[in-house]
């Protein structure tokens, strides 16, 4: 079994910036590519950022320029890094992780979820 938790979610006024971390317990998480989506209620559940094993990174253009994906293989952790956050940014946040090289956009080819973490940003 393979567990995820995030941290650092919160509410930030737009323009601001958050960090998004995601532990994964798993000796072997070198190995695995990890995924960030997120989620607005209503609204499906949207690939956000993703970084392969090799680290090669993958973004949605609302989010080009604006967030970096990156993981620590050392301490088993990946980030999200946002910064001039817009109210539309606003969503559960999940970070994802599948077996595999490749950095996929769908959710439904990711094996593994955290329990998610909220982001509000305010007008």
């Amino acid at each position: 079994q393979v567990q995820l938790v995030e941290s650092g979610g919160g509410l930030v006024q737009a323009g601001g910036s958050l960090r998004l971390s995601c532990v994964v317990f798993r000796r072997t998480f070198s190995s695995y590519t990890m995924g960030w989506f997120r989620q607005a209620p209503g609204k499906e559940r949207e690939f956000v950022a993703g970084i392969s094993w090799s680290s090669s990174t993958y973004y949605a253009d609302f989010v080009k320029g604006r967030f970096t994906i990156s993981r620590d293989n050392a301490k088993n952790t990946g980030y999200l890094q946002m910064n001039g956050l817009k109210p539309e940014d606003t969503a559960a946040y999940y970070c994802a992780a599948r077996v595999g090289s490749s950095v996929s956009r769908q959710w439904d080819n990711y094996d593994y979820w955290g329990q998610g973490t909220q982001v509000t940003v305010s007008s």
